[in-house]
């Protein structure tokens, strides 16, 4: 017998029975646990309230589709190319979800909390925002971008922002990551001169670093979510196929132009002539 042990508090099996978190998989887990309650469970080994699992599902909701974003595009063209590789095709998909898509969920819950640590929670609106316009501020003059401001297609406000909002309001999990990120929300015009929205990638990160969730993980939640989005993906495109279509658009009309040859950087700042 080995003398290593492994420790795990998540599944483990007898030849009569399957444990998972210290329950029985069948009898307690199977038909009892909703998915998104046990994602959360596995996450962080306690079991959610039900108006955790409720803000918590939203959030799953709110990142799981956004239309032909890179992510779909990617997936629905790695199956054209390989149709005996599902498993290929998600990951394709999730493997661009970067700094761009998907990644500012994480991004964002990080860093509101890097903007917290060691400081004295305001008690209302009037101290959140003075935090939040000295965190504005200071990225500015640092010029580096607010994680969870802008969005490319929601100019006037993305409609998922209120929604969670109102959830963690409803359900009593609002907690300062999503407190800070409502007063950038109002205080960013007077340090950036333009409203940008509060977008919804943005406020899945603060909601969930509210939650309690692991701020390293906070994309893997992201994917774990749009991953059922790219299983929607490719669905459609079994019945309804338009990745020949953008192959075809991009083989038939690309054009042949001249070389560009790269010039690299001198270390004055220029380039080499």
């Amino acid at each position: 017998m080995s003398e290593h042990v492994y420790e795990t508090a998540l599944g483990a099996a007898s030849p009569d029975k399957i444990t998972l978190l210290g329950h029985d998989l069948v009898e307690d887990v199977m038909g009892q646990v909703g998915f998104g309650e046990l994602a959360f469970w596995l996450a962080t080994q306690r079991r959610p309230t039900p108006g955790e699992t409720r803000v918590f599902e939203a959030v799953l909701a709110a990142l799981a589709d956004h239309g032909y974003t890179p992510t779909a595009i990617v997936t629905r063209l790695t199956h054209l190319s390989a149709p005996d590789s599902v498993q290929g095709a998600l990951a394709a998909g999730l493997l661009a979800g970067g700094s761009r898509f998907l990644g500012v969920t994480e991004d964002c819950g990080r860093f509101l909390h890097d903007q917290l640590v060691g400081v004295d929670l305001p008690t209302d609106d009037e101290g959140w925002d003075a935090l939040a316009l000295r965190t504005v501020q200071a990225q500015r003059e640092a010029k580096r971008f607010v994680p969870g401001l802008g969005h490319h297609v929601h100019k006037q406000g993305d409609p998922r922002t209120p929604k969670l909002m109102a959830l963690a309001a409803e359900e009593g999990v609002t907690g300062p990551h999503l407190a800070l990120f409502a007063a950038i929300g109002r205080v960013h015009p007077q340090v950036l001169g333009k409203t940008l929205p509060l977008n919804g990638a943005g406020v899945c990160g603060a909601v969930l670093a509210d939650l309690g969730l692991p701020l390293e993980l906070l994309r893997g939640f992201a994917l774990l979510a749009r991953t059922a989005g790219l299983i929607g993906q490719l669905a459609e495109e079994l019945r309804h196929p338009v990745a020949n279509e953008i192959f075809l658009s991009v083989d038939l009309n690309n054009k042949p132009v001249d070389p560009d040859p790269y010039s690299p950087p001198s270390l004055d700042g220029g380039t080499h002539g």
